[in-house]
């Protein structure tokens, strides 16, 4: 089955990974791809970084410790060597992590920022790491701010809170250093408002961009476009000017379904996503994409 068209057309692989015995996925909600093009899933279960070769043979897999709050995973290259950033709202914390699962940190909040009396109110949902090597976590599930810490980890400023005025935010589920302006800029999934929000990578906002959002989940990089996973039954690609190029999958108004996301097996039809969480591309083109179900749903969209 194919979807998309023209120079977004994709071929739609249904059951892709191939999980082994005695593995199971839990809510599947974050992906990303390694410069060999294995695909990382962070789901909810023992398994929770579970690792597959292009072809959707499973290679293995670690950390436990995520089992009850895997959320958001960025991977990032840093002198040579690749690294995986993991969100944890259930823990309140994020951690830095080996691509085998030794786990090098774990930071939780930011104290020095003044804005949280307990630990429970902080809940990271995304990290994202810019050219410098500065990190910037959203609190998506907590108090709707963005924290931006030093290469050392060391805080240096947050903005954002609960609101729908400029700069302000409701839900900033996903966050991503968009390289393609000359100027890198920091993208936010301001999901609970159903947009996007550009920033400065000092935290000044530059901008919307609306068209086409229901409720964005976050991004990854495709040549020129953006591939944004919408929580609310599509995967939007953006072009080179954040308007929307096409709409893979669209399953509206599947979000209408009593018990939605968690629409029963029978029901999930290949070609329509339910609830997209994440995505990421690997060196191919092709489009892996994950899904809030309680027994998650991993889809390869193979480039055509």
């Amino acid at each position: 089955m194919r979807v998309g068209g023209g120079a977004h057309t994709y071929t739609w692989i249904e059951g892709w990974a191939r999980l082994p015995g005695g593995v199971r996925f839990g809510y599947t909600h974050g992906v990303v791809v390694d410069g060999r093009d294995n695909v990382y899933v962070h789901n909810r279960s023992r398994d929770a970084v579970a690792v597959f070769d292009r072809d959707g043979r499973f290679l293995g897999s670690w950390g436990e410790e995520f089992a009850a709050g895997a959320h958001g995973l960025h991977l990032s290259r840093e002198g040579g060597r690749e690294f995986l950033y993991l969100a944890d709202p259930v823990r309140h914390l994020v951690a830095k992590a080996t691509l085998d699962g030794d786990v090098l940190w774990r930071l939780g909040p930011p104290e020095r920022a003044g804005l949280y009396e307990k630990e429970e109110q902080y809940k990271p949902t995304d990290v994202a790491v810019a050219p410098d090597g500065s990190l910037y976590v959203s609190d998506g599930y907590g108090r709707g701010f963005v924290h931006h810490y030093g290469p050392d980890g060391g805080w240096i400023r947050s903005w954002g809170g609960r609101g729908a005025e400029a700069g302000r935010l409701d839900c900033p589920h996903g966050i991503w250093v968009d390289a393609r302006p000359a100027q890198p800029l920091l993208l936010v999934a301001d999901r609970g408002n159903r947009r996007l929000q550009t920033f400065t990578l000092q935290g000044e906002h530059l901008g919307f961009v609306t068209g086409g959002m229901r409720q964005p989940c976050g991004f990854h990089p495709s040549g020129g476009d953006l591939v944004v996973p919408d929580l609310h039954g599509c995967v939007t690609i953006l072009g080179p000017d954040n308007h929307v190029a096409a709409c893979l999958g669209d399953g509206a108004p599947v979000w209408e379904e009593p018990g939605w996301p968690n629409v029963p097996a029978a029901r999930r039809v290949p070609g329509r996503f339910i609830s997209p969480h994440a995505a990421c591309v690997d060196s191919r083109g092709d489009i892996y994409v994950v899904e809030w179900i309680a027994d998650g749903r991993l889809t390869k969209l193979e480039r055509v």
